[in-house]
């Protein structure tokens, strides 16, 4: 990292970088500097869209959104980033992904959360697992059984059952069986990949993170997305195999080239230009539409 970004590439094409996995895999905080690098020389024209895909070591980031409720309960350090959304976490087995892209204008930034959702899914569908979108919650899912059919957790009549009648549940003080990463084994919907952007001056930053074959008891510290009646899973739980990172690189390689290029960036102008100049973050609501907060994760 740090060295020229010089690029043959036309403009219109998506360029991806691979900044470490495995052994090599890259600390938070020196691949954020990366995206704010490769994001200013992006807004100079200096180089074409890009996109960043990398591991992590184990670590939480969170979002403006996130609460101390949902945060480690026992202290974890956590880095607060300015994505958009909660608090998730990141580590080994799970493709990252930060797209790096000038928007189409005017900036449509549930349009750009909406690609980032299409490519996983493709390429979700490639491997041999159907996912889908969750109304009001962004990101990647499988989805559970229905509320009536899932199995009740020992002991526990379904009337009884915390995670239905306690406003303030948390799954963290109720034993290992209320575990994010154990969703798959009650029937709940279950997050497969979690979306958290920033948009600076009309360019992204931050972007994705695909479970692929990753220890999923991370998430149990914390209150993933800020979600309490959902889990996760990965790849690898949901096909019965591993399904490591390096099978999947290519797969979505191919998929966000082909939805992120279909959405072309046009000449910059002083009506277009408002929401980009004022360094605003989008999301997606309940209702599809942009808040003004995020809450993409």
């Amino acid at each position: 990292m740090g060295q020229p970004l010089a690029s043959s590439q036309p403009e219109s094409e998506l360029r991806f970088v691979h900044l470490g996995f495995g052994a090599d895999a890259v600390e938070y905080l020196e691949a954020w500097d990366e995206q704010r690098r490769v994001h200013a020389a992006r807004f100079a024209d200096e180089i074409p869209d890009t996109c960043l895909l990398l591991e992590h070591p184990p670590v939480y980031t969170a979002g403006r959104r996130t609460t101390d409720d949902e945060r480690p309960l026992d202290g974890t350090p956590v880095v607060d980033v300015d994505r958009g959304g909660k608090i998730t976490w990141h580590g080994p087995g799970q493709l990252v992904g930060y797209p790096i892209l000038k928007l189409p204008r005017p900036v449509d930034v549930v349009a750009h959360v909406r690609r980032l959702e299409e490519a996983m899914i493709r390429a979700c569908a490639d491997l041999g697992l159907e996912t889908t979108r969750v109304e009001g919650r962004s990101g990647v899912w499988v989805l559970g059984d229905p509320v009536d059919e899932r199995p009740a957790l020992p002991g526990l009549s379904l009337d009884f059952d915390p995670r239905l009648n306690q406003e303030d549940y948390d799954p963290r003080l109720m034993g290992p069986e209320y575990a994010p990463s154990n969703a798959g084994q009650r029937g709940e919907d279950r997050k497969l990949a979690q979306i958290g952007i920033r948009v600076a001056k009309g360019v992204t930053m931050h972007g994705f993170s695909l479970n692929c074959n990753p220890d999923n008891t991370g998430f149990d510290r914390i209150v993933p997305c800020g979600i309490r009646d959902a889990g996760v899973t990965s790849l690898s739980n949901e096909l019965g195999r591993n399904v490591p990172v390096g099978e999947v690189l290519p797969v979505m390689e191919k998929h966000l080239r082909q939805v992120l290029e279909s959405a072309n960036p046009m000449p910059r102008t002083e009506s277009t230009d408002t929401a980009s100049r004022t360094g605003s973050v989008g999301s997606v609501s309940p209702t599809g539409s942009a808040d003004p907060e995020p809450r993409a994760v």
